[in-house]
């Protein structure tokens, strides 16, 4: 086959997505072309992967050195990028201990499974409660979509896993109630992403870490995409100042090429012995060579400083747009994961303004039907920011205008 077209997508796979109708070949910095050489300019990021945009040079270098060197060793032996990549983590949060995975679900199945076994291990057999909360999201296993609380993905399959609870964002009074003795862990988004990007409450996020204390229930923070810079910290926990028991991060650590990881402590992290949990390309060379690279030119004053910068730039043009044209009730987020909350006259429409943004040549994401999200570049120029504004402004037109 020379030559494929968006049509193969209906003919060739598992219709578990609907793609646009346009085929992406090419990606520099936030620009991306199509199959037709039209350009686009990326706010969606590949869902807050991107972190360093497209073909990013030190990311090419880094991946092909290491092409070069070793793809693959499995589990039974290290590697030097692996342990490098550990270090870097481990220097620069709270954690002592890493767990390698390839993707953020797999990170969270990690993250879910040690606090079980650390729990029984330390207190008995009933100790299993995982407490989530309503519109999270944590994965697409069994287990990780049974604990995000959204009952449209984890519907339709039967069974689920036990000993999960679901309660409402931000609301203490509810957690209190809930938590006892019994509760393992607490899992919870710093940024609720598909949930809408929400921010959680300071203060809300005080009392989970002294309820977790109170009970001896572990804390979870999923970062899989506030992590890695895009709250204008290397992890958004650092930008509350309250610091979980174990962090799954994944997405943008590695700027596109796919690798997780779960962080945590010493004394958690030796409940899983040897045997008890592993991964076939979890730690692989080439993910931890890229990732590596990713963290050199994120993890710097620079970078994070800039997120905060172009953060200001993206609400106020996204202000100035709405004041002109009255699409949304509020703008919110951290960093450079936003959300536009559509008002009600545009009520569950935001797959509109993806598909209307991409004529106009502006990528744009949704969270949710009420949501439009944005997830660029941590490193986008100011100058691409304020012209995929002015196109998604013209798309904005086009739509208010039917």
């Amino acid at each position: 086959m020379t030559q494929v077209q968006r049509s193969d997508f209906d003919r060739l796979m598992v219709p578990s997505y609907a793609p646009a109708e346009w085929v992406p070949v090419r990606g520099e910095g936030s620009r991306v072309w199509d199959q037709a050489g039209k350009e686009y300019i990326d706010f969606a990021g590949g869902i807050a992967v991107n972190g360093l945009g497209h073909a990013h040079p030190k990311l090419v270098a880094a991946l092909t050195e290491q092409a070069g060197k070793l793809w693959h060793v499995s589990n039974s032996l290290t590697n030097e990028p692996a342990l490098k990549l550990a270090a870097q983590l481990v220097e620069s949060t709270f954690a002592e201990r890493v767990f390698f995975t390839n993707s953020g679900a797999e990170a969270n199945e990690a993250a879910f499974k040690l606090a079980r076994r650390w729990a029984i291990d330390n207190y008995g057999a009933d100790k299993v409660e995982i407490i989530s909360f309503n519109n999270s999201f944590h994965g697409r296993t069994l287990f990780t979509v049974s604990v995000g609380g959204q009952a449209k993905y984890s519907d339709g399959f039967g069974p689920k896993p036990g000993g999960i609870t679901h309660l409402e964002f931000n609301n203490l009074d509810a957690l209190a109630r809930q938590i006892s003795d019994r509760t393992c862990a607490v899992v919870l988004e710093p940024i609720q992403g598909e949930g809408g990007v929400l921010p959680v409450d300071k203060a809300f996020l005080q009392g989970v870490r002294e309820l977790c204390n109170k009970h001896n229930a572990l804390l979870i923070f999923d970062e899989v995409q506030s992590g890695v810079g895009r709250s204008g910290s290397l992890y958004a926990y650092m930008e509350y100042g309250i610091e979980p028991d174990i962090l799954s991060t994944a997405k943008a650590l590695g700027g596109g090429f796919p690798i997780g990881a779960m962080l945590t402590t010493e004394r958690i992290a030796k409940h899983f012995a040897v045997g008890v949990h592993g991964s076939t390309y979890g730690g692989n060379p080439l993910a931890c060579a890229v990732a590596g690279a990713v963290l050199d030119i994120i993890n710097t004053p620079e970078t994070l400083n800039g997120v905060k910068a172009k953060h200001e730039r993206f609400v106020k043009g996204l202000e100035a747009i709405n004041a002109r044209h009255g699409v949304f009730s509020l703008v919110r987020g951290m960093g450079l994961l936003i959300g536009a909350v559509l008002g009600n006259d545009f009520k569950d429409r935001a797959k509109d303004f993806m598909t209307v943004g991409a004529r106009h040549g502006v990528m744009v994401l949704q969270a949710g039907p009420n949501v439009v999200r944005l997830a660029p570049s941590l490193i986008i120029p100011d100058a691409d920011i304020d012209e995929g504004l002015a196109r998604f402004e013209r798309a904005i037109a086009e739509i208010v205008g039917k």
